[in-house]
């Protein structure tokens, strides 16, 4: 039987379970923070350091490659350093050129919407310096791909920085209401979802 959770991971937390040094020797924080998984269990795909979220965590390896290769839709409520106009969030949807190791890359069509209202969010980790330079807005991001600090580029590219970035959802999988440095083991996975039952083995 295979293990499967979702964790709220807070910001500054690296998504991997340990770095294999002792404990009082990490400069860095860990999900092996949050909870005793069972051996075996990974990450599936990754958030970046300054990010945080929703992030599932799987003992089941072709679980983790079905999601990571198939194109399911991840969203994401992005605060951005300004009021963002409908230009650049029509750039970001039809796609903008990005530095990915070296190279450029052009990202895929995507959708972009500009949240009328702020989302009801855990408090921001007290480093993150929002609105100290000038006020800002939020969008709501939603990708079938998920290149390497992939967003915060594509905002860059168009003039307004990411402040706080946030995933909410991972195909049918939710945040809910869940708090930073939460863990929620997940029993019943939509079968669509995974490909493949969850209580097959590999």
């Amino acid at each position: 039987m295979h293990h499967h959770f979702k964790i709220y991971k807070p910001f500054g937390m690296l998504s991997q379970l340990t770095s294999g040094e002792p404990r009082q020797l990490r400069k860095k924080r860990f999900l092996g923070e949050l909870h005793t998984f069972p051996n075996g269990t990974m990450p599936i795909g990754r958030l970046d350091e300054k990010s945080e979220g929703l992030l599932l965590m799987t003992t089941d390896g072709k679980l983790a490659d079905y999601i990571n290769t198939t194109g399911i839709e991840k969203e994401y409520w992005v605060q951005l350093d300004g009021f963002i106009t409908a230009k650049p969030i029509s750039q970001m949807e039809k796609g903008v050129s990005i530095g990915l190791f070296g190279e450029k890359y052009t990202t895929k069509y995507c959708q972009v919407n500009l949240m009328e209202t702020h989302p009801i969010l855990p408090p921001p980790d007290s480093r993150l310096r929002i609105g100290v330079h000038r006020p800002t807005s939020w969008i709501r991001v939603i990708l079938t791909e998920g290149k390497f600090r992939q967003i915060r580029k594509m905002t860059a590219a168009v003039g307004y920085p990411t402040v706080r970035l946030i995933r909410v959802r991972i195909g049918q999988i939710g945040l809910g209401t869940m708090m930073t440095g939460d863990v929620n083991p997940v029993l019943d996975l939509p079968f669509q979802f995974f490909g493949s039952k969850s209580g097959e083995k590999s």
